[in-house]
């Protein structure tokens, strides 16, 4: 009998160790855990504002972060204001200036920042009360003085000067104001007009309006009780007046009734910036929130595992990434999907991102497929509860969305709980294969035609680099010539007998660059000498000599001797004016299309290797706008694109005196202050 026992206990242990190391199937999901999240304190002044506290002892470390939640403002005209505001908060107050504020943060080794909601601070727990008192300084007695804010202006119309010709903002500035419409606060972009309008007086308004602490969150976290807490509160936020705070409704933007190509041109261009956008009315906290997170998790936000990312990087290697987001939003939410693809695929990727909204709306999830997406969501979510920040943050989504008290304790359990019935129910509901924006950045020459079947009618809309319209191109005037256009410039700019007298000068033009001094200097003679450099102050950035055959040059790289090709290059190009060079031969004209805000005729010119550039000249006034050429280096084509404006007189000429340089994305202004014409050229110079 004892045998026999043995013997069975045996046969049991053999046969459950066998179960556990069965791994030819997938184990059954458990059920989901119960989140316990961090305790968290509340209390409110009598101003109104709203304070949670919570507790982490484990570093000396406090954080503050102040919420206004004063909803969603249409700035219109002056787009670009509530930004400003906001980081003129830390200009100055009424008993610190700017620098003044600067050292306080640095000498006790804070973080001190604020925005057009709020502020935030951060520093040892030992140094809560003058962090605190900091950032209730800057929050509460703002001057914004008229000196920072045009230094703050400088910066935005610099970041602006650069955002007109990266693809990445263009297409976010194309798909705000095609989602939404340019009546919606979310569709307005900034520009340099509406930058240079704005006033201190407009950030004190706007501060005046807006800034109330009964519609305000104050969150702690870190190493502090409710018992210092709440004393540091009182004295630093108590003073805060309350007051009403008006509120707007906007008009909801809806889909398009049918599929819009949109197209932002960015000549030179190899790659296409693709987006697929539209509006979606989904909300914080909804029933489908959670259902729809999962079914774009799947789509193109859970990493290597989505669909775009398996089908368009690995499958089809169009593009390194492909992502989509599905936002969730008070006001009004939007779908984008989207990936920079060489220009030869671009109406290919396209086709692609349809095609996997469209399987997710007509084919249901694989179990094995739907559990791997959960799990990699519910990974994401368990390590946001490592951070005491999390805590504070669901605690300000609980009161600002008036989400259920237990919404995100039980966030695991729905996340279980989503179906492959329900993935498909929130694809038919939220995908829009057949009522989207489809937004490309790209060189029109060689993508935009491969983009019209995406249109039933087979129609494109052009913009700008800020979303606003521009008119396609038109066919070249009967009897308009390149040499027509060319003659056009030289008289515009000063004459031909003017021109050529200027070649057999020694020409100086002093200008800056980014506030920096530049000083460049050129000289010709002949066919076969050329010198030119480039200084800023006594420092040598570039000089080039050409004596006949050979060469040299010289600069902050070293020195070197010139190939035989590099001479003919430099050669080549040695003008001041290309134009006078232009003949029936090296010239063509394309079309007439919209560079600058001005209709230019698009001319092609052909070197003497027969590489090709395109200048463009403003039909009205015959001044040159822009110039645009694309060279093969180690790394690639690329594309540089110059700009001309603010055409002024010197010496009988007119010169462009704002050049904007664009070298694949590096962009630089430079401003012309003078020329100088010197006399003849001696020979010595090129010695």
């Amino acid at each position: 009998m004892k045998n026999l026992v043995l013997v069975m206990f045996t046969l049991l242990l053999t046969s459950v160790g066998m179960a556990q190391v069965d791994r030819t199937k997938a184990p059954a999901p458990g059920p989901a855990p119960k989140i316990q999240l961090g305790n968290y304190e509340t209390f409110t002044l009598e101003n109104g504002l709203q304070v949670f506290l919570v507790e982490n002892h484990k570093t000396p470390k406090v954080s503050w972060q102040l919420f206004v939640n004063r909803g969603v403002v249409s700035e219109g005209e002056n787009a670009g204001l509530q930004n400003m505001m906001g980081s003129a908060l830390m200009s100055g107050t009424s008993s610190k200036t700017k620098a003044q504020i600067d050292e306080e943060v640095d000498f006790i080794g804070a973080r001190v920042s604020t925005s057009s909601y709020g502020g935030f601070a951060s520093s040892l727990s030992k140094h809560k009360e003058t962090t605190l008192s900091l950032l209730s300084d800057v929050i509460l007695n703002p001057t914004f003085p008229a000196a920072e804010l045009e230094k703050m202006k400088k910066q935005t119309l610099s970041g602006l000067m650069a955002n007109a010709s990266d693809p990445g903002a263009m297409s976010s500035n194309v798909s705000s104001v095609v989602t939404f419409g340019k009546s919606h606060p979310y569709g307005e972009v900034e520009t340099s007009e509406t930058v240079e309008s704005l006033t201190p007086e407009m950030c004190k308004s706007f501060y005046n309006t807006y800034f109330k602490p009964n519609v305000s969150y104050l969150i702690i976290v870190g190493d502090i009780t409710k018992k210092e807490a709440l004393p540091l509160v009182e004295e630093n936020f108590g003073v805060w007046t309350k007051g009403d705070v008006p509120t707007v409704k906007f008009d909801t933007p809806v889909e398009p009734a049918t599929t819009q190509v949109d197209f932002v041109n960015k000549p030179g261009a190899v790659q296409s910036t693709v987006s697929v956008v539209y509006p979606v009315n989904l909300k914080p906290g909804s029933d489908d929130a959670i259902k729809a997170s999962v079914m774009n998790a799947i789509l193109g936000s859970s990493g290597f595992m989505a669909r775009l990312i398996q089908n368009i990087r690995e499958d089809k290697a169009y593009t390194y990434g492909a992502y989509s987001r599905l936002s969730k939003d008070e006001l009004v939410g939007d779908f984008y999907a989207g990936a920079e693809v060489r220009n030869e695929v671009t109406d290919s990727a396209v086709t692609e991102f349809i095609f996997e909204m469209k399987r997710l709306m007509n084919e249901p999830v694989g179990a094995e497929e739907l559990q791997n997406v959960k799990n990699y969501m519910n990974g994401g979510f368990a390590r946001s509860l490592e951070s005491s920040q999390t805590v504070a943050r669901f605690a300000l989504n609980t009161a600002r969305y008036n989400l259920p008290a237990d919404y995100y304790a039980t966030y695991l359990e729905k996340l279980q709980a989503v179906t492959s019935e329900d993935v498909m129910e929130m694809a038919k509901k939220y995908l829009r294969p057949e009522n989207a924006h489809i937004v490309v950045v790209g060189n029109k020459e060689e993508v935009a035609s491969t983009l019209k079947k995406f249109n039933k009618d087979g129609k494109i809309n052009y913009y700008d680099a800020f979303g606003n319209p521009v008119a396609d191109v038109k066919a070249i005037p009967e009897g308009v010539t390149s040499i027509s256009v060319t003659e056009a410039y030289i008289n515009a700019v000063g004459g031909a007998e003017k021109l050529k007298s200027v070649q057999a000068k020694d020409v100086t033009m002093l200008s800056s660059m980014q506030g920096m001094p530049i000083e460049l200097r050129m000289a010709m003679k002949g066919s076969d000498k050329f010198l030119m450099t480039v200084k800023s102050g006594a420092m040598n950035l570039q000089t080039v000599k050409i004596n006949g055959a050979t060469g040299s040059a010289s600069g902050m790289m070293g020195e070197k001797e010139l190939t035989a090709e590099e001479v003919a290059t430099y050669l080549a190009d040695a003008s001041y004016f290309e134009e006078l060079n232009f003949t029936v031969e090296n010239t063509s004209l394309l079309h007439i299309e919209e560079v600058n805000g001005v209709m230019a005729y698009k001319m092609e010119i052909l070197d003497y290797e027969g590489n090709k550039s395109y200048n463009f000249y403003d039909i009205s006034t015959g001044f040159k706008v822009s110039s645009v050429a694309t060279q093969d280096t180690p790394q690639g084509p690329m594309t540089s694109t110059s700009s001309y404006s603010d055409y002024k007189e010197q010496d009988g000429i007119m010169y462009p005196s704002t050049i904007i340089e664009d070298n694949a994305g590096q962009v630089l202004e430079m401003k012309v202050e003078t020329i100088q014409m010197g006399g003849t050229v001696s020979d010595s110079l090129f010695e």
